[in-house]
């Protein structure tokens, strides 16, 4: 691989290129819809599934990015956490944030990826 070949991709995914993480967040989108639960409940629901499945850093970027626009706060996320322990167990519980803490480095290691490079912030209006 060449030390391009991560610029390029980026590239791709800022120009929209991205047939994966769209369809992934049509499918989120539709279960929003078809649930009938308020955002709040939803992506708490999410995250304390995500925990039992022991869901890789990028699985909790979605769901923390959706959370970021102030439909679940940070106290509701550790609620969540510290609701469903006695059922996963600790070491689901800190892999859990050992997750997390990568989806948010990750995100932001992206966001300066995507500055470097010149790439406006997309508007959501």
């Amino acid at each position: 691989m060449t030390q391009t070949a991560p610029d390029s991709a980026l590239d791709r995914i800022a120009k929209g290129d991205a047939p994966v993480l769209e369809t992934v967040l049509a499918m989120n989108m539709d279960a929003l819809e078809r649930s009938n639960l308020d955002m709040t409940t939803y992506l708490c629901v999410r995250l304390a599934a995500l925990v039992a499945l022991d869901a890789p850093p990028v699985s909790y970027a979605i769901t923390l990015g959706a959370a970021a626009d102030g439909a679940m706060t940070t106290e509701q996320a550790q609620s969540v956490l510290v609701a469903i322990a006695p059922l996963v167990g600790s070491a689901r519980i800190t892999s859990a944030a050992g997750a997390i803490i990568r989806a948010v480095m990750g995100a932001a290691a992206l966001t300066d990826a995507l500055d470097a490079a010149g790439v406006p912030e997309q508007r959501t209006s």
